[in-house]
């Protein structure tokens, strides 16, 4: 016979990501009772499979090619990466995948952890199924919180299940360097693995359904990174499609639209995201398993005024910051519901997500890196707004020519002409990751163009950029 045990709490939080963990601390904070389900382990797929690990692959391969492009120490460094070394920090940087530190950090702000399946059973209830079977049912006076982000959406193609493909979970965590790798998907993912395991020793080819890479940014960004991808040995191949996959031994071979068969030791679908909501319960309260969940800007499920939906979810923006960041305001729109507070609806204010629609940062940590913030520019123009593009090659700026020998890099800022304010920054080249959050707060603060003049870049700074793009504006 199954144990069953009933709890009540303030807040139930279904995900122990970061967006999970943040929507509890806030929950806590606020002095609400908060309990926590998670199925795997505490931290997400941000913390063991996705941000963590990719960053620390990344950064001795971006270390390297930033060193490479500097006189007196280029020649030092012209060897291979110690692979085994660049693995063993990323294992070091997802805790060799253990989450003692996070379960340790629920415990001090006196959150309570559920470990098991949690599945919502009706309106304001979550049934947690432990491995041993025992079950907890959970009941939540004021909110269910579903933060359950998202999984690698894998295409229906012939024989796919049997070729035991990476996705992006065996892409960050493989414990060994693929002789040859084709990496399907031309997006972020993609193209940071890409780099990844080309600068580690495999024989990389991508296959790109699109005409170019990162489509969701300026066409330049993914112009300039497949050009680099290309001169460090990679085969990018654009307008090419795979039809099927098989696996024969060790071998994988993928078969492209014309027919022509491609040989790897592994093969990377990173070719999109479906939401973790398939097996929550969602049919119990007149939702449809595995849909993506529309919310308002409190994060509010449509049509239930008790459910939230946090992070990759709700399908505004899948990124961490961007889901960490929702869950801050969700967590306070909680507790100001929870205590008869006063709302606060409009756009910027405490209980509203507004970035989400106007100022979302992203950065591709590529070589060279790709940064934007707002819309491109063709995505400024479809949504009415009268603006103009602003660009600069990066090079002419004194110290991005210090930063490295040969650097090259594009700078474009879309500018409102009615409004003078910034509608959208990207930032192509080395070491620019670390530039864009002045232009998010720019786009995010619609400072005026005429406030930004007195804004003085340091000299010399690549952010010197941010005085030839406003000259470039004055004089254009």
């Amino acid at each position: 016979m199954t144990e069953t045990e009933t709890n009540a709490y303030d807040v139930v939080v279904l995900g122990a990501g970061p967006v999970g963990e943040n929507v509890a601390d806030r929950a806590r904070a606020a002095g609400l009772t908060t309990a926590v389900v998670e199925s795997e382990l505490v931290g997400g797929e941000c913390s063991y499979w996705a941000c963590m690990p990719s960053k620390a692959l990344l950064r001795p391969v971006i270390a390297r090619a930033d060193a490479r492009r500097v006189p007196g120490l280029s020649q030092s460094v012209q060897g291979p990466l110690d692979a085994a070394a660049v693995l063993a920090h990323r294992d070091y940087y997802t805790s060799h995948w253990k989450d003692d530190g996070q379960v340790g950090w629920l415990d001090s702000i006196d959150a309570d952890l559920y470990r098991g399946h949690g599945r919502l059973t009706g309106p304001r209830t979550v049934t947690v199924t432990r491995p041993d079977g025992a079950e907890h049912v959970l009941t939540a006076r004021h909110a269910v919180a579903v933060c359950t982000g998202s999984r690698a959406s894998m295409p229906e193609l012939p024989g796919i299940d049997e070729v035991r493909p990476w996705t992006s979970r065996e892409a960050t965590s493989s414990r060994s360097v693929p002789g040859r790798l084709i990496v399907v998907g031309g997006g972020v993912v993609a193209t940071e693995m890409a780099t990844v395991w080309q600068a580690l020793g495999s024989e990389v080819t991508m296959l790109v359904r699109g005409k170019g890479l990162l489509p969701r940014m300026e066409p330049f960004a993914g112009e300039l990174i497949a050009e680099a991808l290309t001169e460090a040995g990679t085969d990018v191949r654009t307008g090419t499609s795979v039809e099927s996959v098989t696996r024969e031994g060790d071998t994988v071979v993928a078969v492209t639209g014309t027919g022509e068969g491609i040989e790897a030791d592994e093969i990377l679908f990173a070719t999109g995201r479906a939401p973790r909501t398939d097996d929550i319960g969602l049919e119990t309260i007149g939702l449809d398993p595995g849909s993506w969940l529309p919310v308002d800007d409190s994060l509010r499920v449509t049509g239930h005024d008790w459910l939230y939906a946090v992070g990759d979810v709700n399908q505004r923006a899948l990124l961490t910051h961007q889901g960490k960041y929702q869950a801050r305001i969700a967590g306070a729109a909680i507790a100001a519901r929870a205590t008869g507070e006063t709302l606060l609806a409009q756009p910027w204010s405490a209980h509203a997500a507004t970035a989400d629609h106007t100022a979302v940062p992203q950065v591709v940590f590529t070589d060279p890196e790709a940064a934007a913030v707002g819309l491109s520019l063709a995505e400024a123009e479809q949504a009415g707004h009268r603006v103009k593009a602003v660009d600069v090659d990066l090079s002419t700026v004194a110290g991005a020519g210090l930063y490295a020998d040969g650097y090259k890099g594009r700078a474009r800022m879309v500018v409102d002409l009615e409004a003078e304010i910034l509608r959208g920054v990207t930032l192509v080249g080395p070491g620019v990751g670390e530039l864009i959050h002045s232009a998010t707060i720019a786009v995010a603060g619609e400072v005026p163009v005429s406030r930004l003049w007195h804004a003085v870049p340091s000299y010399p700074t690549i952010s010197e950029v941010w005085l030839r793009l406003l000259e470039a504006h004055r004089d254009s």
